[in-house]
């Protein structure tokens, strides 16, 4: 069931015209919703996302989910319905993308900020929801459409795609080697692209090799050659590569504020205290 709902959450925001979006301001929320859903459904989320009375919803068709996602993953898979949700607020400029998610099973929060950086998305605070669990792909296209309508900015349709089809891959990358390591790996390779694109299939095999050696994961063949493929096209994209090098350092800036906040200090003290006790064990069999 979950995997028929995985893209209820795709192109939330084509239907309803850009009027009066341009001059959205700092602190202003875009509400999606899938249309699929029932009235008790649309109040229960609406009222979740704490969604101001005065705001435009603008919904999204499953017809819309098959377009943009069509391409990546069965049609079987899209389903049927749209149902899921997402608020995207408006923040300062330099805040970077933060990502919050309720009832999303297979894409983290890592993989949303991935793709949505690669799409040319900065400094938004987004949260996906759904009544039910689902996993969550379909979340994307709506919320790059969202920021396009906020931002007064077209994205160029091979971006959106490519940002579509990075999401669906490092889902599935995640399978394999862990969803931490696959989040982890896709934006260390970006990173070395912004710094210096590669020439040719060898130098782009070889920063994915070092990127994958560093977080100590082993991809097979099948799965460097994919990352090789889609990289290539990629760094070929009309992408700004100095914007997502800026807005990588800031999340990874979000997860520096973790280790420095409470719960993050606690985190760090009960590993600490972990191999403290391991290595008085140790300790004990030779004394």
């Amino acid at each position: 069931m979950k995997k028929i709902l995985i893209l209820t959450m795709l192109a939330f925001l084509i239907l309803l015209p850009i009027q009066g979006f341009a001059d959205m301001a700092e602190g202003d929320i875009i509400i999606t919703l899938g249309e699929n859903l029932t009235d008790t459904q649309k109040n229960m989320l609406l009222s979740e996302m704490n969604a101001p009375k005065d705001t435009q919803i603008i919904t999204v068709s499953n017809q819309e989910e098959h377009q943009y996602l069509g391409k990546y993953v069965a049609n079987s898979l899209i389903g049927t319905k749209a149902i899921s949700s997402s608020a995207t607020t408006i923040e300062p400029n330099g805040s970077g993308i933060s990502v919050k998610t309720k009832n999303i099973t297979w894409v983290t929060n890592e993989m949303y900020v991935n793709a949505l950086i690669t799409a040319g998305v900065k400094d938004a605070k987004i949260y996906i929801t759904a009544p039910i669990p689902v996993s969550g792909t379909a979340a994307l296209t709506g919320i790059i459409k969202a920021y396009e309508i906020s931002a007064d900015k077209t994205i160029p349709e091979a971006v959106k795609q490519a940002a579509n089809q990075e999401m669906v891959e490092t889902a599935k990358l995640g399978d394999s080697i862990g969803n931490k390591n696959a989040a982890a790996l896709i934006a260390k390779v970006k990173e070395e692209i912004a710094k210096n694109k590669p020439k040719n299939d060898e130098e782009m095999r070889k920063i994915i090799e070092n990127a994958a050696s560093e977080l100590s994961v082993k991809l097979n063949e099948n799965e460097m050659q994919t990352l090789i493929d889609f990289f290539n096209k990629l760094k070929n994209l009309n992408i700004n590569w100095n914007q997502v090098s800026d807005q990588l350092h800031k999340a990874k800036d979000q997860i520096s504020n973790f280790i420095q906040s409470e719960e993050g200090q606690g985190f760090l003290e009960k590993v600490k205290q972990f191999f403290i006790r391991l290595i008085d064990a140790i300790k004990s069999l030779f004394s």
